[in-house]
């Protein structure tokens, strides 16, 4: 069926960017994905400024231009507020599939043969050196490796809705209630998205909104939604292995951050990177040994984020202390965003 170095199966921002990274490297690469593009997903849309420093790294641009760039992070929570400014470069929010055709144009000016609508249900029909996951959470390429057992999994809900407003704030935001998070991210001069995180399933994010964010419910009365609901489970998980003979795994197909970190995106960069690197070495293990440490601070984050989450008195003790030692929030934010 194809001939090629590397065989990439899923064309999302994790296999566009294991793609391009191996062109780096001189490798002929073929990416498969059976949708049509662009690929959207439900995401908060707010890349970091980390994301975009790995994203350059692997020869991928990211300009103010495609976006709406922010200063920092604004927490709002039992009637506390506290912020702080990323220490370098501003993070940006973008609309996921802007991004997802920033790095199709990317992976076509890099010479990768991309082959949409183009399912990919057997490696038997594959002829090539290297095989990458990139199929997502639900892999299919990992069922058909057995690299499916995890070594731990914890599951929330996340869903996503653009405004058409102009965004209030030069910040993310995140907005912190009862058992869920709201995060408010400008992606353009005259719109916003906003991003729920919750431990109830079909929660909805106007629902959520009247039922518990009464400034966000006053901003929001009137305007009218641009883009229908998207929902998907958020998950933590790591897998025992992501290697296995010549099949390696990338982004989610190889475990994944909750959300709540915005990190997602910047680790598929990162991995991508490691991953083009291992495969010129020609050696799969470095990337196997390696792989687990890119998303460590990513699940420390979380960790530290859902004390937050584990009631009022928790959110007003952590924010109030926050709120009254800013430098524990600015060193917080300057940790994640090294």
């Amino acid at each position: 069926m194809f001939e090629t170095d590397v065989f990439v199966i899923g064309g999302g921002p994790a296999g566009l960017s294991a793609a391009i990274a191996l062109r780096q490297h001189g490798m002929r690469v073929v990416v498969a994905d059976g949708n049509t593009p662009p690929i959207d997903k439900a995401c908060g849309e707010g890349l970091l400024p980390d994301a975009r420093g790995a994203a350059q790294r692997i020869g991928i641009q990211i300009p103010e231009t495609i976006g709406y760039e922010f200063r920092g992070v604004r927490f709002h929570g039992e009637r506390h507020k506290v912020e702080a400014d990323f220490p370098g470069a501003p993070g940006i929010g973008v609309r996921r599939t802007a991004l997802h055709g920033l790095l199709i144009d990317a992976a076509g000016l890099a010479g990768v043969d991309l082959r949409w609508n183009t399912p990919v249900s057997r490696f038997a029909d594959i002829r090539a050196r290297w095989i990458v996951g990139a199929d997502g959470a639900a892999s299919r390429v990992r069922k058909e490796a057995a690299l499916e057992p995890s070594v731990w999994n914890s599951r929330r809900f996340a869903s996503r809705r653009h405004f058409g407003i102009a965004p209030w704030t030069d910040c993310m935001e995140i907005y912190w209630g009862e058992r869920s998070q709201i995060y408010i991210t400008p992606v353009s001069k005259n719109e916003i998205c906003v991003a729920l995180i919750s431990r109830e399933a079909g929660l909805r994010v106007e629902e959520a909104i009247a039922r518990g964010f009464p400034e966000l419910r006053e901003r929001l009365a009137g305007v009218a939604a641009v883009s229908p609901e998207r929902g998907a489970p958020t998950a933590s998980r790591r897998l025992r292995h992501v290697t296995r003979g010549n099949v390696a795994l990338i982004g989610d197909a190889s475990g994944s951050v909750d959300a709540i970190t915005g990190e997602g995106i910047c680790v598929s960069f990162k991995q991508a990177a490691l991953l083009a690197e291992a495969m010129a070495a020609g050696n799969l293990q470095r990337y196997e040994r390696e792989h687990p440490n890119i998303a460590r601070k990513a699940h420390l984050m979380t960790r530290v984020m859902l004390l937050l989450d584990r009631g009022p008195m928790a959110r007003r003790l952590g924010l109030s202390a926050m709120q009254m030692q800013p430098w524990i929030f600015r060193r917080l934010l300057a940790t994640h965003v090294a």
